[in-house]
This record gives C-alpha cells, sequence and structure tokens, in this order.
C-alpha cells in the first residue's frame, strides 16, 4: 500500500487515521483475503483525493472566505463589450473567445449563486385582478426538473373542476408539502385549467421545465398524515403500466418485473398503492395496482393456460430416485395431502399478485431450509441431486420413500423404501402424514412429511423432488422451502446433448432405460412451459440444465449462499 501523505498544516488527523487503520485493524482480521481487502481499499486513489478535498474544503471554511464581488458573470460580459471597441490582437480575440465558453458562463453564474446565497427560488409577485369575493387561492412555485411533477389529477364529477386526485410519495410536490389531495387546479403557468380536460392539463406539465407557477383554490377537508411505509412485498408477476389502461396516470405508474421487492409507501388508496423498489435511492414513489384490484383482473382474464391441469409423465429419468413420480394413467388417484396453515399465499395460489416479505438470513442454531427441486421429467433433476449428495454425504440428504409392495431379498427396510401395510398406509393418507402419494400396480407409494422432518434432524439440507403443485403446501414456517425450478434448454439443445442419454420407462427399479424419442423432448419442453407459467411465482431460483457441469456449479454456488446470504422470505415464516 503506497504511503499516505501527511498533508500540510495542522489538520493531519484524517490522513494520518487512514494510515494507522489497516494495521490496528490486523489483529481483529481473521483472514489474510480480508487483510489484503483493507489495504486496497485504504490505498485507493479515489479515496487520498477525496480525503484531500475534504481537507481542502475544512481548511478554507476555517478561513471564512468571503467573496469578492457578488457580481462576476456582469462583470464578465462588461469585459467582454469592453473588448470588443478594442482594437483586436491575438490575446483579445482568446480572451473574447475563454469568455463566451458555456462552461465558463456556468461557472461564473454558480459563483455569483453562491457569493449572493441566493438558493431560493423567486416568488411571482401576487396577481393585482384577484377578486375580493373570490375564493381563497394560493399562488405556488415549484422548481420541476427532469422529474415528474409527482401528483396524479381528475375531473370532480360534481363541480367539473381539475383537482388533486393524490400525491406520489417523495416526489416534488410531495417535499414541497404545498399541494395537497383536493386542491383545486385554476391556472397552470398563467393559462386556466377550469374548462380544460385532465390530460391536456398533464400535457401542459409535460411539456413544462423549471419553474411551474400553480394558481390553487386549496382544499378545505384537512389531510391526515400517513405513515412512511416498511412494508415490503414481492412481485408475483411482471407489470409495465404503459400497458395499463385502468391506470390514472401511465408516467406516475412503477413498472417492475416478477420477483422484485418493492416497498409500500401508501395504501390509502385501495385501487392504487405507492411503492418503490426496494433499495431505490430514488425518494419518489410509483402508482401499483393494489393486490385487491390485481386479483381480480387476475380472476377475471386468466388464460386458459393457467387453469389447465399438468400432465404428469409416466417415466423417472434415474433408478437413483428416492422419491417417485406417477404415471399418467395413476393421476387421477394422485393426491397431495398435506395442509397448511391457510395464508394469503396459499388462499389465492391461482392468481398470484404479491406476497409480503421479510429479509431472513439463517442462524448457525437453526436447521437448514428445506430445498425444493422441481423440474419435467428427463431434465436431468436427478443427475444433479447424485452429485450433490456424492460431493458431501454428511451435509445433504434425501427422503426415503413409503412404499406398500413387497420387499426384495437385496432391499433393506428404511433403506430404499419404508414398507408399510395397506391399512397403515391408508391410516396415514387419511390423517394427512403424506405430501404425495399415489398408487401404481396395485401399490401404494408416497413421500412422507416425518421423512422430510428426519433428514432436517439430523443437521442436513434434505434434498426433495415433488410435483409443483404440492410446493405451496411445504411453504411453512416449519421447512422455509427454497424452490429450485431445473428448465430445459431449447428443443434444439436438447436434441444434440441429449443424444446418447436414456431415460427410464417405468416406475420400479426393474424398469428398462431406453434412447430419448422426439415425442420425449417434446413434452419435456412443454411441460417445463406449463410448470414456469403455473408455478413460476413460487420458484426461487431457475437453473437451466444446458450442461450438466455448469448446471451443477450453479446449484452448488446455490446452496453456498443460502446458508450464508439474507434472503426475501415470506412475513408468515418469521413468526408462529
Amino acid at each position: 500500500m503506497p504511503a499516505l501523505s501527511a498533508g500540510s498544516g495542522s489538520d493531519t488527523g484524517l490522513y494520518e487515521l487512514l494510515t494507522a487503520l489497516p494495521a490496528q485493524l490486523q489483529p481483529h482480521v481473521d483472514s489474510q483475503e480480508d487483510l489484503t481487502f483493507l489495504w486496497d481499499m485504504f490505498g485507493e486513489k479515489s479515496l487520498h483525493s477525496l480525503v484531500k478535498i475534504h481537507e481542502k474544503l475544512h481548511y478554507y471554511e476555517k478561513q471564512n472566505p468571503a467573496p469578492i464581488l457578488h457580481g462576476a458573470a456582469a462583470l464578465a460580459n462588461d469585459l467582454a463589450e469592453e473588448l470588443q471597441n478594442k482594437q483586436l490582437n491575438s490575446e483579445i480575440r482568446e480572451l473574447l473567445k475563454l469568455l463566451s465558453k458555456p462552461n465558463l458562463k456556468a461557472l461564473l453564474s454558480v459563483h455569483d449563486t453562491v457569493a449572493q446565497k441566493n438558493y431560493d427560488p423567486v416568488l411571482p409577485p401576487m396577481p393585482d385582478d384577484i377578486d375580493d369575493e373570490e375564493d381563497s387561492v394560493k399562488i405556488i412555485r415549484l422548481v420541476k426538473n427532469r422529474e415528474p411533477l409527482g401528483a396524479t389529477i381528475k375531473k370532480d364529477e360534481n363541480t367539473g373542476a381539475i383537482v388533486v386526485a393524490r400525491i406520489m410519495r417523495g416526489g416534488a410536490a410531495d417535499r414541497s408539502g404545498l399541494i395537497h389531495v383536493g386542491d383545486e387546479l385554476r391556472e397552470v403557468n398563467g393559462i386556466p385549467v377550469e374548462d380544460k380536460r385532465p390530460e391536456e392539463v398533464i400535457q401542459i406539465l409535460a411539456q413544462s421545465q423549471g419553474a411551474i407557477t400553480f394558481k390553487i383554490i386549496p382544499s378545505i377537508k384537512e389531510d391526515v398524515p400517513s405513515k412512511e411505509g416498511k412494508m415490503y412485498i414481492k412481485a408475483l408477476f411482471d407489470y409495465d403500466p404503459y400497458e395499463d389502461k385502468a391506470i390514472p396516470c401511465k408516467e406516475a405508474g412503477l413498472s417492475f418485473k416478477k420477483g422484485d421487492i418493492l416497498q409500500i409507501m401508501s395504501q390509502d388508496d385501495a385501487t392504487w398503492w405507492q411503492a418503490k423498489h426496494e433499495g431505490d435511492a430514488n425518494p419518489r414513489a410509483g402508482l401499483i395496482p393494489s393486490k385487491h384490484f390485481q386479483e381480480r383482473r387476475f380472476a377475471l382474464k386468466r388464460p386458459e393456460a393457467l387453469v389447465q391441469p399438468l400432465k404428469i409423465s409416466n417415466r423417472k429419468s434415474s433408478g437413483f430416485r428416492r422419491s417417485f413420480r406417477l404415471s399418467r394413467k395413476d393421476k387421477k388417484t394422485n393426491k397431495s395431502m398435506y395442509e397448511c396453515k391457510k395464508s394469503d399465499q396459499y388462499d389465492t395460489a391461482d392468481v398470484p399478485t404479491y406476497e409480503e416479505v421479510s429479509p431472513y438470513r439463517r442462524q448457525n442454531n437453526e436447521k437448514y431450509r428445506l430445498v425444493v427441486l422441481v423440474g419435467p421429467v428427463g431434465v436431468g433433476l436427478n443427475e444433479l441431486k447424485r452429485k450433490l449428495l456424492i460431493s458431501d454425504t454428511q451435509h445433504y440428504g434425501v427422503t426415503v420413500p413409503h412404499t406398500t409392495r413387497a420387499r426384495r431379498s437385496q432391499e433393506s427396510d428404511g433403506v430404499e423404501y419404508i414398507f408399510i401395510s395397506k391399512h397403515l398406509f391408508e391410516t396415514d393418507v387419511q390423517n394427512n402424514k403424506f405430501i404425495e402419494y399415489g398408487e401404481y400396480k396395485n401399490n401404494y407409494y408416497g413421500t412422507s412429511i416425518d421423512s422430510v422432518r428426519s433428514v432436517l434432524a439430523k443437521n442436513k439440507v434434505c434434498l426433495l423432488d415433488v410435483q409443483p403443485h404440492t410446493v405451496k403446501h411445504l411453504r411453512t414456517l416449519e421447512f422455509k422451502p427454497f424452490v429450485i425450478f431445473i428448465k430445459p434448454p431449447s428443443i434444439e439443445r436438447l436434441r444434440e446433448t441429449r443424444r446418447n442419454a436414456k431415460i427410464i420407462s417405468s416406475r420400479d427399479d426393474q424398469g428398462t432405460a431406453k434412447p430419448f424419442t422426439e415425442e420425449d423432448f417434446q413434452e419435456m419442453i412443454k411441460s417445463a412451459q406449463i410448470m414456469e407459467s403455473q408455478y413460476g411465482h413460487l420458484f426461487d431460483k431457475i437453473i437451466v440444465n444446458d450442461d450438466l457441469t455448469v448446471a451443477y456449479n450453479e446449484l452448488k454456488a446455490t446452496f453456498d449462499k443460502l446458508e450464508t446470504d439474507t434472503y426475501w422470505v415470506p412475513v408468515s415464516w418469521l413468526h408462529s
């Protein structure tokens, strides 16, 4: 690390502190990597430059400098006029050229503003033609740069007046504190707006830059102060206000993508909430459809694809698999019996809109989060799971499924399967002890809740693959599942990468493997599309299995972060 300059004068404290910090922190740093980071950070040239600027400003501030004159720009203009009348030689031409440059003019203007401490906009004089009988009016001037005004307007149905419908949190109007909901607009920049439509007024405002003068009749009712929003939601759908015909002002809308975290700033309007992206430094809020309004819209115009049942293949991709998939002919008997607590997410699973969330980080003394893997048959989900298990058998575990079929000679109870009677299996079904179950060749197969608990109790990460419709029932405080969707690549890549691969064609381990067919590829792509469209809002991570090694490395990195990083989870998971 280069040595830091001590600076001049007696104000060397900041430089000395920066120089001493790495050495003082060294005993408290655990790794050489962290120590190297500290040395590099405190040796940054940009940091040195900032310190020097700070010291210079601090030095001049103590000197309490006073401007020599308050009108440098006017003096420069006078000088330029004077020089124009002189005989032009090379020095005068160069000086005139310099004085005419926009950047120098701007610099002198800023100098005069600072010297005169003239930071506030100049209010216009009170108009002389105000009728004494006229309602009390306010003349307001706001400085609007490139940002929107931050207010929406509407026409009062009874009076026909243009009134302020809402004030956007953090916008120019909100920050000014001068415009309120219910205020009536009479003029904008001297243009009467009483007989204009809201769209025309918005056009006037959009074309105005700099200072905008409003003539307003204040609202009679008092504003009820609203609390700053501390509620966070996860968006479960994409939204573009410019494609929404119902939004009162497209420019005031906030666009977002599925998975974005939004901070709710106001729910005063039952139809249009105010929100901003979490972590966004811009304080201005934007309009988004409320949960109730969006659910109603989705319910009225859901695409047919979202309500069609998901077809389940009769094939499994590897004999290593510990859980099961149900065949087409068994899907009528397929039941997901595990009932979880009713919640907003559960109740509106078919019309996903928003989910209230909170940051969560797993503590060392907590059980690991359940990891749920979903994906179409043949996508390589089991190969990825097998590689994870082999990488660390002490850290990862899988559930052992229950079955009513007879145990074979080479099988051990509790290893390949937990073998139980039909009567006991049916009793457990009635008692909601299974996550998934189904019937195949007159035998029951199922994954129990207790088998998941058993893996987690051993302080292992439980890898569970289930049908995607089961995921919503697993989203509970107990399991805090992290859902990973293994997605197939394009059909062209499937033909290329799975050319020599095989798929097992029946449930039992005695099933014969055969090469993939074109029908298998088509079904895999279609099944993945339906899964993502119908259950994509429940997926925390999507990994495309284009190349098995690359997909595994991405999966492993995801698992490592899951144990250390902070994630947004449903608020219900943080409270019993």
